[in-house]
């Protein structure tokens, strides 16, 4: 009783904060600048320099710096940039690039007496030559991987060579790691570039206190404009704390203290949300969400070399396939937010996808296969172990006793995420939680996952699954420039895969955020990523 006392006390308190923060809003954002966007970051930024942008809290930060040659929209689809056009050639592997000529750097004493200059071509084939030198270490090298050469034709004029067609290439090349650099800047300060980056983003960098507080301000040479003509960004400022913790973060939110919080918590989900994923009575007149596809399969994987006989049986990865209702947990564990996936690995969104060649909730069937592998093998107390972090154990315990009822057991060991990702990738782990965020919007990234070559630890294959079929579809799809035939093949792969269950997809993510009603122009996108040179405050 007194434990029920405490819990129900420390709601109370949470939900009174919170109406008090709600409240309050108005009058505190009346005394704030209306022209600086707040957020917090819950996860530390790295770096600032677009060479080392993999993780999203980076990416999001040097989104706001730097520009490359092209630019995805909302939709995903490949738009002009610093590249104000391009030809393809060659059987599509060619691709010429002409600049515009009005782009410029961020303003810094080291560009002499104008302390700015525009970019030129010679500036991308610095750029992409720094991305490919061993020395610094970049982990988006890679994405120079399919291209054979590149190099300025002229002062605005740029070309890239690639050694075979490559559909996504332009896809590609949105990634913040082929973002423009300044060969003096860089080399002036070296691995320091990470906290002095000058970039030709809508916004440039101010001030850094690590983990405290990371200030940009607005870049008023920035070349993109509105469509009416105005100059783009609206806002002057943008603010971000590093507040670890995301309960903390959504006080701050609720408080008014920041102006946006992105993705669903299980500390707060409850409090914001009901459980058909409508926002609370509470937060209507203040707040506002937006949610749209998200490209980020979240599932569990089988290594398929492990000697665990549960694991080699197809019929055991079958079962626990159909053995729980994702429709189920997705309305109990996350509010109705996100897709259950009854389709393959490629999620909603992407060309490719077909919710039919998945598995459904067959719980007799599951029973059934679990009877039959134990008549086959004689052991009548199959186990399987599944390893995942804290953050998804909720995930795993739900799904731990819907397959206790097919007579499968399932030990959940829990370990931290630095772990588990090392140990996945040394094939160390049997049976373990993961998920793929797309790198670029085309589903062969999703596919390598499963191309033999690609063998985790040296590619993405963490299952090591293995079909010559599936590798010769693959390539195919390399060659394949018909978007509808490569969509095609694409499925066919997918479904290949699915059909050897070497993973269990769990849900195709959803994009949630939530704004202040102050908030306008802040869009949303299947990439996550967050745009910021369009958003005004009231």
């Amino acid at each position: 009783m007194l434990k029920l006392i405490k819990f129900s006390f420390k709601k109370l308190l949470s939900y009174l904060l919170i109406f008090i923060g709600l409240s309050c809003a108005s009058k505190e954002n009346s005394n704030k600048d209306h022209l600086v966007f707040r957020y917090n970051e819950h996860k530390n930024i790295g770096s600032l320099d677009p060479a080392f942008s993999k993780d999203l809290a980076d990416i999001w930060a040097t989104h706001q710096l730097f520009n490359g040659l092209v630019q995805m929209d909302d939709k995903l689809n490949v738009k002009p940039c610093i590249a104000k056009n391009w030809t393809v050639s060659d059987s599509a592997t060619t691709y010429t690039f002409n600049l515009r000529k009005e782009v410029f750097f961020h303003k810094d004493k080291l560009f002499g007496n104008d302390s700015t200059r525009t970019v030129k071509s010679s500036d991308f084939e610095y750029s992409f030559n720094r991305l490919k030198d061993k020395s610094i270490a970049s982990p988006g090298s890679w994405v120079l991987n399919k291209v054979e050469s590149f190099k300025a034709l002229n002062e605005y004029t740029f070309q890239i060579k690639l050694k075979q067609p490559f559909p996504a290439f332009l896809g590609l090349l949105t990634m913040k790691y082929c973002s423009v650099v300044p060969k003096e800047i860089v080399e002036y300060y070296g691995n320091d570039f990470r906290s002095h980056p000058i970039g030709t983003g809508p916004f440039k960098f101010k001030r850094w206190e690590e983990n405290i507080k990371l200030v940009f301000r607005r870049h008023n040479n920035y070349f993109e404009t509105d469509k009416d003509g105005n100059s783009l960004p609206y806002l002057e400022a943008v603010s971000v704390t590093f507040l670890p913790d995301k309960q903390s973060e959504f006080l701050q939110f609720a408080q008014g203290n920041i102006d946006f919080i992105s993705g669903l918590d299980g500390s707060y989900k409850d409090e914001i949300l009901t459980s058909d994923g409508k926002l609370r009575q509470l937060y209507l007149e203040d707040v506002n969400m937006i949610r749209g596809p998200y490209l980020n399969t979240e599932y569990l994987a089988f290594f398929m070399e492990t000697n665990v006989n549960e694991i080699q049986a197809i019929k055991i990865r079958k079962a626990i396939n159909i053995g729980f209702d994702r429709s189920k947990m997705m309305t109990y564990l996350r509010n109705g937010i996100g897709i259950p996936a009854n389709g393959g690995f490629i999620p909603k969104g992407l060309p490719g996808f077909d919710d039919s060649i998945g598995f459904s909730y067959q719980p007799e069937l599951a029973k059934q296969l679990v009877s039959e592998f134990k008549s086959e093998t004689g052991n009548e107390n199959p186990e399987v172990t599944l390893t995942t972090t804290s953050n998804y154990l909720s995930f795993c315990e739900f799904i731990q006793r819907e397959l206790q009822k097919t007579g499968l057991n399932v030990n959940v060991d829990v370990i931290p995420p630095s772990s588990l990702k090392d140990a996945k990738a040394n094939g160390q782990l049997d049976f373990f939680r993961a998920s793929w965020v797309a790198d670029y919007p085309d589903a062969e990234n999703y596919l390598s996952l499963y191309y033999s070559k690609n063998f985790a630890p040296n590619g993405p294959n963490y299952t090591h699954f293995r079909s010559e079929e599936f590798d010769n579809m693959y390539d195919a799809a390399y060659l394949e420039t018909n978007p509808n035939l490569r969509a095609q093949l694409y499925t066919k792969m997918d479904s290949l895969v699915m059909a050897s269950a070497p993973i269990v997809p769990l849900f195709y993510d959803e994009v949630v955020r939530f704004t202040r009603k102050t908030v306008n122009g802040l869009g949303i996108n299947a990439t996550n990523l967050l745009e910021l040179k369009s958003v005004y405050k009231n």
